[in-house]
This record gives structure tokens, sequence and C-alpha cells, in this order.
């Protein structure tokens, strides 16, 4: 099968670069499948789960935030504020931060504050489903 270079970075750390056959990025519009040789394009990353496959058959995935991805010229860059493996969520402190962010927007202090809290907000509930479901 065909690959296409990745270069999957958060804001704090490279997560992934190298080599990938396909890859399935959460998206404004929903789930957005990738192969080797698409088509150039941007769009954003909204909070959820990214999954990619190495050449070797090996499936990886990761909780992220969000970023935005582009696709140009069968190579793939990804930048998101957070991307972490379900294998190290703290599904504890993700709920502490879930409830922090509701007191946060229930304060309702300035728009951009109510802003940051729902992005964290859904940040944290998107951190609490993949790593519950991977502990299923």
């Amino acid at each position: 099968m065909s690959s296409f270079t990745l270069s999957f970075l958060a804001a704090d750390q490279p997560f992934y670069t190298g080599e990938c056959t396909s890859l399935v990025v959460p998206t404004v519009e929903g789930q957005y499948g990738i192969l080797a040789h698409h088509s150039n394009t941007i769009a954003a990353v909204v909070p959820g789960l990214l999954t990619f496959t190495l050449p070797s058959g090996e499936t990886r995935t990761a909780a992220v935030s969000e970023g935005m991805v582009k696709i140009e010229n069968n190579e793939v860059l990804i930048l998101v504020d957070s991307a972490e493996r379900p294998e190290d969520i703290d599904i504890s402190r993700a709920r502490r931060a879930a409830d922090e962010a509701r007191e946060q927007i229930l304060q309702k202090k300035s728009i951009m504050e109510y802003r940051s809290a729902h992005a964290y907000l859904a940040r944290a509930l998107n951190r609490i489903k993949i790593g519950t479901d991977r502990k299923r």
C-alpha cells in the first residue's frame, strides 16, 4: 500500500513523524480520511479521536484537541494544542478538569474566558471518552 509522510505535532512535543498509510482526523465536518496522494487540503481539527496506520500495519490512536491539518504534495502536517495516547490519559484528572471548566462557564465572565472554558471542557470530555473507551 502507498504511504505518505506524516508530521504530527502537539504544542509541547512531536507526537509522531514518519511514514503512514492511512489517517482519520476529527474535523468540524466529521471524521476525515486521508490516504496517499490525497488532494491538497487544509482543515480545522476538533477534539476527538485521531487514528493512523503505519506501513507495518500497526494502528495508533490519539486523543487530540483543536488544531489544523494540512495536506500538500503527499505530506501531511497536523498541528494540535495537545495529543495523548489513550493509555496515558488520567481519567480522574480529566473529570476534575471538566468540572472546573463547567464552573468557569457558569461564572460567565468575559466572552473570551467563556470560549476558553468551552474549549477546555471539550478537551476534558474528549479525554474522558477516549480514556474510558480504551479501558473497556
